[in-house]
């Protein structure tokens, strides 16, 4: 595969991180309900974890996706290093908040599962762009 074809998929997959990150962000902000068809959003939204160092985990996760997809602007060494990071971090950040959901809170969020799911597929794209051997420049 080349450095062009994954730079694009990971563009797409953060867009997508992105778009479930704003809508959460936007929930919380404008107090709106979550829809959520597990039941258990507006628990997991509303929980004590729901927050870090005052920020909601969703604009982190915004943040986060964003940056990411500004690495997939960029062929060189370091935008693909800087991606694969971030994805890395996201993918641990993910699965420390599954166990959250799972044994602290004991709901579940369908928009964080479904985030947890593209970090996961950022994370195996990033990864796989610093496999490529020479990606084209630009």
């Amino acid at each position: 595969m080349t450095d062009r074809a994954l730079r694009i998929g990971v563009g797409v997959l953060a867009l997508a991180g992105a778009g479930i990150a704003a809508y959460l962000t936007y929930a919380k902000y404008a107090d709106a309900t979550i829809a959520c068809s597990t039941g258990g959003c507006e628990t997991v939204q509303s929980s004590e974890y729901a927050e870090i160092v005052g920020l909601p985990v969703p604009v982190l996760g915004l943040a986060g996706y964003l940056t990411i997809l500004a690495t997939a602007f960029f062929a060189g060494e370091v935008a693909r290093l800087a991606g694969a990071a971030l994805a890395l971090g996201g993918l641990v950040f993910s699965a420390y908040l599954v166990v959250v959901q799972i044994v602290a809170i004991g709901a579940f969020c369908q928009w964080c599962l479904a985030s947890d799911l593209v970090i996961f597929l950022l994370a195996a794209a990033t990864v796989a762009r610093l496999r490529v051997r020479h990606p084209a420049p630009g």
